[in-house]
């Protein structure tokens, strides 16, 4: 087998593994709905700063959600023993990486869709004049924090509270593209061009590449601990 097939065939055992339980769709896209149903109530959407902010609620969802996610990446592993399984095939642990942060990325992809479509329909927002300036951002934002994401869920998934531990581990590092990804989403929702995000994408796309590097560097040590 090559090195791609090998990382495929991580990233279907993951969604075949999701297919048979669906634990974690199910979970993520109702911990979306019900902040975007929370946010909807809570605050009167005809508000100006409401308006100026709706950027941050959609990317509250997102991230929360994608939170749950990635608490189970690595937990299921290591409490079913698979993780040895996976140490002992014959595949370098940087592709165990990529095999786990590919089926993240797969699984937040499909929750963001459901939570935009609940996301245009509470907000009156209409997306699809900007659809690929907002896809642009979401990818890049859902690409990073399944980088970052994937090497503290292997990290905190020794550790008894292993979802505190990971947020705590998660949120004060990827602070720097949260704040990217809210500001360039809040330019394009209010129909702004997508050359005025630039400044905004050239921080996702570094914080991307260089967290990719990182993990390519130091999964090996983190993963045999």
């Amino acid at each position: 087998m090559t090195f791609i097939q090998k990382v495929w065939a991580i990233v279907w055992k993951d969604i075949t593994s999701e297919l048979r339980t669906k634990e974690m769709l199910l979970s993520m896209c109702l911990f979306s709905f019900l902040v975007l149903i929370v946010f909807n109530f809570a605050f009167d959407t005809g508000l100006k700063n409401l308006r100026e902010n709706i950027s941050g609620i959609l990317w509250v969802a997102f991230i929360f959600s994608g939170l749950m996610g990635l608490g189970r990446s690595f937990g299921v592993e290591r409490d079913k023993g698979t993780l040895y399984g996976l140490l002992l095939c014959p595949i370098s642990p940087w592709g165990i990486y990529l095999g786990k942060m590919i089926g993240t990325f797969i699984f937040m992809t499909i929750m963001e869709i459901f939570t935009l479509s609940i996301f245009t329909v509470l907000y009156n927002i209409n997306v699809i004049p900007f659809l690929l300036p907002l896809g642009l951002i979401i990818f890049l934002g859902t690409l990073g924090f399944a980088t970052i994401g994937t090497v503290f869920s292997a990290m905190s998934a020794t550790t008894k509270a292993r979802d505190v531990m990971l947020s705590i581990l998660v949120f004060p590092i990827s602070a720097p593209m949260i704040i990217a990804l809210v500001k360039a989403t809040g330019i394009i929702l209010w129909g702004g061009a997508i050359q005025e995000t630039y400044s905004w994408l050239k921080i996702l796309i570094a914080f991307d590449l260089v967290f990719l590097l990182l993990a390519y560097l130091t999964f090996g040590f983190i993963i045999e601990e």
